[in-house]
């Protein structure tokens, strides 16, 4: 910003303080000097009546922002009113220009033009009254010279007016975009925090719904049979060991980079560290996110643990994205977490991951208690599985099947997929109490 520019700032906010120390000071000025022009012109009842518009011609101006239309109309007023008691041009009379430039900028756009063409008016009248009777021409030159000030000062507060105007936009185009840009601050924040929340649903869940199986059924088993014990808690500490690193490795792609206050680099800046050894006080070693071919090393998990899991697998697997392979393995993860709090004991269950031409199918199906189990109302699991099908273009499905127990399916949409339309199906099936693949 210039200095001039900042002057005029500094002008503006102090706006009353700057109109009520120019009008003193004109008024000290142009006042005594007018009136002193008079001379001998005025006098008699006369003379304080014009004393009286002269001052009227320069007060005005104390709130010729405030009230820029009403202080035109009264220093036209007086103006008008000296001219017509014979003193037609007077030192005071420069205010004029100065009060159309005014309600140029400050007022409405019906009173800069009734002050233009009140000026024009005003111009011919004082030329007439100038000019000699019968001196067309230098009524018309006296005419053009006084309309010719007052376009000026007309001109220059409509091109001040159409700056601030300019800058009033430009300041209000700032603040929205502010408040838009806090707006998708506060909203990505609110995604993070559910896609957070779902990881942490989805690991913390899925890993202790195991230890409390494992942990119950060594705790019965205990008595007869020593053995199951001591593998109910290696179960434990694996599943244990499990969900600390994964719960490491989403906490790690949270943390600040190391580097992040290096030159190059904004600060707060979050990444992923790669699956490799790291030295003491640097951020935790993390490793990727688990994806669609992850699903069989879940399966091998939970049927280690005890459970009757059989794997089927239709179709030949196609790359999916990494945030599409993540939900495949999240919603499993999720409904064998369901398995094994509600489906009650000893169920069968059955994991299918079906390829299609257009699309990849989930579902997790299991004969035990179904909607008939027991269930606190606090769960969200379904919820989170629907939301993050729904991000994907996916949609899932959950209820009793016939005959008993429970399905969930997931349909998810996949890339690429008239490439694989014309390969023939793969079956791959692994039954219950399989070894894991």
């Amino acid at each position: 910003m210039s200095w001039w520019d900042r002057m005029w700032q500094w002008e503006d906010t102090h706006r009353q303080g700057v109109d009520v120390t120019l009008t003193v000071l004109l008024t000290l000025v142009l006042v005594p000097v007018s009136i002193a022009a008079m001379g001998s012109t005025a006098s008699g009842l006369r003379a304080p009546v014009l004393a009286l518009c002269v001052l009227g011609v320069v007060a005005p101006l104390a709130w010729r922002r405030t009230r820029p239309a009403a202080s035109i109309a009264i220093v036209y007023t007086c103006a008008l009113l000296h001219v017509l008691g014979g003193q037609p041009l007077l030192p005071v009379d420069v205010v004029v220009p100065f009060a159309l430039y005014s309600v140029a900028l400050h007022g409405p756009r019906w009173a800069h033009r009734v002050g233009l063409a009140g000026a024009i008016v005003g111009s011919l009248l004082v030329a007439a009254v100038l000019a000699l009777p019968f001196d067309l021409l230098g009524a018309a030159l006296v005419a053009l010279l006084i309309s010719s000030i007052f376009l000026v000062a007309w001109a220059f507060g409509l091109v001040r007016r159409s700056r601030r105007d300019h800058l009033e936009a430009l300041v209000d185009r700032t603040h929205r975009l502010e408040v838009e840009r806090d707006q998708q601050a506060i909203i990505a924040t609110a995604a993070e925090r559910s896609r957070i929340a779902r990881e942490m649903h989805d690991i913390v869940a899925h890993s202790l719904s195991v230890i409390i199986a494992q942990a119950d059924g060594g705790r019965y088993a205990s008595a007869q049979d020593p053995d199951a014990a001591t593998r109910s808690l290696g179960t434990i500490a694996e599943t244990g060991r499990a969900a600390l690193t994964d719960m490491r490795r989403l906490l790690g792609v949270l943390r600040e980079a190391p580097g992040a206050g290096a030159p190059g680099s904004a600060p707060g800046v979050l990444r992923a560290t790669s699956h490799a050894a790291t030295t003491t006080g640097t951020v935790a070693t993390t490793s990727p996110q688990p994806a669609v071919e992850d699903v069989e090393h879940l399966v091998a998990q939970v049927r280690a643990s005890g459970l009757r899991v059989s794997s089927v697998r239709l179709g030949t697997p196609r790359n999916l994205p990494p945030g599409a392979g993540l939900t495949v393995y999240r919603i499993a993860q999720e409904s064998l977490t369901n398995v094994l709090k509600h489906a009650g004991p000893d169920p069968g269950v059955t994991v299918l991951l079906q390829w299609l031409p257009t699309s990849v199918v989930l579902e997790v199906s299991d004969d035990g208690r179904g909607a008939a189990a027991d269930a606190d109302g606090l769960g969200q699991g379904l919820v989170g599985m629907r939301e993050r099908a729904a991000m994907f273009g996916g949609t899932v499905t959950a209820g009793p099947r016939p005959g008993g127990g429970f399905r969930v399916r997931a349909t998810l949409p996949t890339p690429g997929a008239d490439a694989a339309a014309g390969t023939p199906p793969r079956t791959d099936t692994r039954p219950a109490g399989g070894s894991s693949s």
